[in-house]
């Protein structure tokens, strides 16, 4: 395989990379968004306890379970990101590995590790 396959593939693999931790970002988001959400909720329920009905219908109406951005709730948006671009870059990149590096991954890295590698623990370099 030729040097500049490698690299393509390493660049490839490590832009997936980049890939997973945003597609991690979102689901942090997700996360986020939704205990914001219950602790809202517990907000409304507290209000509504200590005698602030009219704040607490506020709060509920205008924040509690309420759209991210309209028509979608978190996890909408994370399934249109794995439906119409994670999925098919993960596929595409497993793809081209198989067909140009046989199915080989972090090619590029283990011609670093090959190059620059110096045991110190007795351990094979593998």
């Amino acid at each position: 395989m030729s040097d500049k396959t490698v690299e393509a593939l390493g660049m490839l693999s490590k832009a997936l990379e980049t890939t997973e931790r945003a597609r991690g970002a979102l689901y942090e988001f997700h996360q986020l968004t939704g205990t914001a959400d219950f602790q809202v909720g517990d907000a409304v329920r507290l209000l509504r306890e200590a005698g602030h009905g009219t704040e607490a219908d506020l709060l509920e109406r205008e924040v509690l379970g309420r759209n991210v951005i309209p028509g979608h709730w978190t996890f909408q948006i994370i399934e249109a990101y794995n439906r119409t671009y994670y999925h098919r870059f993960a596929g595409l990149e497993h793809r081209l590995l198989h067909d140009l590096a046989q199915g080989r991954d972090h090619i590029h890295e283990a011609e670093l590790k090959h190059r620059r590698h110096r045991p110190t623990d007795g351990t094979p370099d593998t």
